[in-house]
């Protein structure tokens, strides 16, 4: 990656006079610094919220040129780990929650606790916020914007099946399936993401259930809660009867199109989705609710993605870029586009936040909000262990008994 021959923004501006004898040539063509972002936004929404952040950071930013570039989430670790291998890191790295432990463990990420401590903006974000990106007191990012977890659900299909309100508990969510379903029209009651992805609302359920036990790094199964929490999540499907055909190899994409076409009358998904859903759906059609309460707890989680900085060489450009995100600005632009959330109290406040009804579900989740679990090796094994048992289930290869007792020993081996 270019450094313009190791020049950083303030040795540009601090060389005055030879600035001015090169004042006929562009300004960038002197002073920018070039970093890059690497990134796991995919839809168009994301990557148009993006650009429009770009567009105004480097209006305020005019000395620091920012190439982005995405890369498909499925591949984003094993890339970001090659690079830290070769040294070939990007400047600047989205750090999502559950990857922070394994990024951190690489090295491949920069500790930036004194630039947050000294930061004017650091009080507008809650202790839950700095929780996620923090490990052993160190902080290594900024909450760059929230994943707020909540349901949609089709509110004319409700009303035409007589159902007054969205599911409040697991069971009510089932009888509510149940109704709305008939396969004759080709409707399903729930959108279930058995494919690529899925491991996030699949976690929920666990913890729902309370089959995950968290103790500071480490986690372990409580094993007959996690085997009801199996049952429950594959019966949508396998008893019930209530998921679409294709929800065993359903992944982001499926299950969004799912519902959006009228497939499907529930799905769980975060407030990113909202500006996709409502492309396709009026708000006379379409509702948002709490997660429903499992019997253990509810779990309404809230997720804060991150932008942390990978490379030390152009360090003070690298935080003003992570930094930007916080900006009101930004974060507006980066909701319109997109529909997620400020992660900031600065913005969150906003009257085009608190005016919007269907954001209130939102505004509820916030209060109560679980933040995600932090477990070296965690990710890797929800995405892949854990999701692999899960299919065998919903397939009819295996049992929830069997799931449970393959997931206890790969969960053993892949997080110590």
């Amino acid at each position: 990656m270019s450094k313009h021959n190791g020049l950083t923004r303030r040795r540009v501006l601090g060389a005055g006079a030879a600035a001015a004898g090169l004042a006929g040539l562009p300004f960038k063509a002197l002073a920018a610094t070039d970093i890059n972002y690497w990134h796991h936004f995919t839809s168009q929404t994301e990557i148009a919220g993006m650009v429009e952040i770009m567009r105004l950071f480097q209006a305020a930013n005019p000395d620091v040129s920012v190439t982005q570039e995405n890369i498909p989430n499925a591949d984003y670790m094993a890339k970001f780990t090659s690079a830290v291998i070769a040294n070939s890191r990007p400047d600047t790295a989205m750090v999502s929650p559950e990857r922070l432990p394994d990024m951190v463990a690489m090295n491949g990420l920069v500790d930036l606790s004194d630039r947050v401590a000294s930061w004017d903006k650091k009080d507008f974000y809650s202790d839950d916020a700095w929780e996620g990106i923090d490990i052993d007191g160190k902080i290594y990012g900024v909450p760059a914007f929230s994943f707020v977890y909540w349901t949609y659900y089709r509110k004319d299909w409700f009303e035409e099946a007589g159902i007054e309100s969205p599911p409040d508990t697991f069971e009510e969510m089932i009888e509510a399936a149940i109704k709305i379903t008939d396969p004759s029209k080709g409707r399903y009651g729930f959108s279930l993401r058995g494919g690529a992805g899925g491991q996030s609302s699949f976690i929920d359920v666990f913890d729902s259930f309370g089959g995950f036990i968290y103790e500071g790094s480490s986690v372990e199964m409580d094993i007959p809660k996690a085997v009801a929490a199996v049952r429950f999540y594959s019966d949508l499907f396998t008893k019930y009867k209530v998921a679409q055909p294709s929800a065993p190899a359903d992944s982001y994409r499926q299950m969004m199109e799912g519902f959006r076409t009228g497939q499907t009358g529930m799905v769980w998904h975060h407030t990113g989705s909202l500006t996709e859903i409502l492309g396709a759906l009026s708000p006379d059609q379409v509702g948002t609710a709490l997660r429903p309460a499992g019997p253990h707890t509810r779990i309404a989680r809230v997720k804060y993605q991150y932008n942390g900085v990978s490379n030390d060489q152009s360090l003070d450009q690298s935080w003003d870029w992570t930094s930007y995100w916080g900006d009101v600005d930004a974060a507006i632009a980066l909701l319109e586009a997109t529909g997620y959330f400020p992660a900031t109290s600065e913005v969150s406040n906003d009257p085009r936040i608190t005016s919007n009804p269907l954001y209130q579900a939102a505004l509820d989740t916030l209060k109560i909000g679980a933040p995600t679990p932090k477990v070296v090796g965690f990710d890797g094994w929800s995405r892949n262990s854990m999701m692999s048992e899960f299919q065998k289930v919903l397939i009819g290869n295996s049992t929830p008994e069997e799931a449970v007792d393959a997931m206890a020993r790969t969960l053993d081996r892949e997080t110590g």
